[in-house]
């Protein structure tokens, strides 16, 4: 065991559970804990949506996907940092004008029906954990390599540690880990890119010269086609990537921790900018492990690659580095497992139990105890599923998240937003399609079955070759959503949507949360 690794670990864990304990004290309505009372200014939500954002995938799953993969694993910075701008000009300022605590609070605002509700709450509880599984599959890795325990107990230790800071502290413990999570991970990560930038002179000609013989893969390192040989996958990768984003509740709900649209748009503005600045970084992270690391190093230590950047820190800078990257990376898993725990239980408590089971009339104290137990449920589940991930990359995992959120979120917020015609059945219809029909592309594809043991969860073929299903499971998610509308016999209340749309372009006749 690395005793300095494990010092920084301790600490970065002590310093979370602090925060946590003192943001219980101020945790004590539904509004504290679903949106930290709307107190957060622009740069704290975005440096707070930055830690949000930048998760396993992010940090561990991109610089190896690089490494590996030379420029096909460059796709994901990419889709991930443009999809900000789709939040940025069409969701962020409507969603806070429009909702209170949760995406369904939005659809509601027009709809106002339980089962409109139900479903969005469905949406929301899946995704979370279907991203929630990609950080925990890094976190057993990452721990795994720092203090050589079993993977499985290592998944425990993280899925305990998120369940705490939900249950005790809320949104205002969530945010504020997320925010020193995001400083820790930037200075990390701008000292790695520094080091490596300098092994190659500060030359950017040199640095892509000298790569083209650094791998296995020679000059196909710097080319597409390496990881996704058939362009239809590739597509359909870009597409969830870049429209994923504004349709992942745990993102959303960041919106609801302002006092207003405007702050929420500044909170964006703060959020892309961090974000763009680390994933450039993220060339150097993944040039600097298939370099200085090496391909068979990188794949011993984790099969997917999911290592190479805390290894990459140890070549360079020894243990201290190491340690300190290692650690940064945990705090990393710890700030978004958090806050998709929170999402989800939102999602249940505010959603399913008090506007569904209790009818409006649960009060705010059984609100929150509603919302602390959905927290343990859900992480007892992400656990279970996580322990069966344990070989895939984390980036590819949560780009599987991103396709479901494209495919079942996003047609509905848009068309809610913009479309007159739209009505209840259109947006039950067109959450459930997207939903289960991107699943059930996963289900069938090369992610959970594959001829050779162990390169998938089962052993077979699979149905289909895509590996990401945003190409056909988007499409489907916005027809189902229109053919269900113009099939309803019941049609939209078009001065509703009038109404809607003043208010979420404009904010006028917005109200506080109301406490419930």
């Amino acid at each position: 065991m690395n005793v300095l690794a494990f010092s920084l670990f301790l600490a970065i864990v002590g310093l979370t559970l602090i925060i946590t304990y003192a943001a219980s004290k101020r945790t004590k309505t539904t509004s504290d804990f679903y949106t930290a009372d709307g107190s957060l200014t622009g740069w704290q939500n975005g440096m707070a949506i930055a830690g949000d954002y930048m998760s396993a995938a992010s940090f561990l799953g991109i610089a190896g996907m690089v490494a590996l993969s030379g420029f096909d694993g460059f796709f994901y910075s990419i889709g991930f940092l443009v999809a900000y701008l789709v939040v940025l000009y069409i969701v962020a300022e409507p969603l806070r004008n429009l909702g209170k605590y949760t995406m369904a609070d939005m659809i509601a605002a027009r709809f106002n029906e339980k089962k409109v509700r139900g479903v969005a709450a469905l949406n929301t509880i899946t995704i979370s954990i279907f991203y929630m599984i990609a950080q925990l599959v890094g976190a057993g890795a990452l721990i795994h390599l720092l203090l050589g325990l079993d993977y499985v107990y290592s998944v425990l230790i993280v899925g305990v540690l998120m369940t705490v800071y939900v249950v005790f502290g809320g949104m205002t413990a969530t945010s504020w880990v997320q925010i020193v999570k995001a400083l820790l991970l930037m200075i990390g990560t701008f000292i790695i890119s520094i080091i490596v930038f300098s092994k190659f002179d500060f030359s950017l000609a040199k640095m892509f010269s000298e790569m083209k013989t650094a791998t296995p893969l020679g000059d196909g390192f710097l080319n597409p086609g390496n990881k996704f040989k058939n362009p239809l996958d590739m597509i359909s990768l870009n597409l969830a990537l870049v429209l994923g984003t504004a349709g992942l509740p745990h993102i959303l709900i960041r919106f609801f921790t302002v006092k207003d649209a405007i702050t929420a748009r500044k909170s964006v503005i703060y959020a892309t900018w961090i974000i763009g600045v680390f994933y450039i970084m993220t060339i150097f992270l993944g040039f600097g492990a298939a370099a200085f690391v090496g391909y068979d190093d990188i794949i011993k230590a984790n099969s997917a690659g999911n290592m190479a950047a805390p290894l990459l820190a140890q070549v360079l800078g020894g243990d201290f580095l190491f340690a300190f990257v290692s650690a940064v990376a945990f705090a990393t898993i710890l700030a978004v497992v958090a806050g998709l725990v929170l999402s989800a239980a939102s999602a249940f408590a505010h959603d399913f139990y008090s506007h569904i089971l209790r009818k409006g009339a649960a009060t705010e104290k059984e609100q929150v105890v509603a919302a602390r137990w959905a927290s343990i449920g859900v992480s007892i589940l992400s656990i279970i599923l996580a322990l069966f991930a344990q070989n895939m990359n984390v980036a590819f995992l949560v780009a599987l998240a991103f396709a479901v959120a494209a495919s079942a979120n996003l047609p509905i917020i848009l068309l809610t937003i913009f479309w007159k015609r739209f009505n209840t059945a259109g947006a039950v219809t067109g959450m459930l399609v997207g939903l289960f029909s991107s699943l059930f592309l996963v289900a069938i594809s090369p992610n959970v079955w594959a001829p050779e043991p162990g390169a998938a969860i089962f052993v077979g073929e699979p149905l289909i070759t895509l590996t990401n299903p945003g190409i056909i499971s988007i499409p489907l998610g916005f027809l189902a959503a229109f053919i269900g509308t113009l099939l309803s016999s019941k049609k939209a209340d078009e001065k509703k949507f009038d109404e809607i749309l003043v208010k979420a372009n404009t904010g006028m006749g917005i109200e506080e949360p109301v406490k419930h």
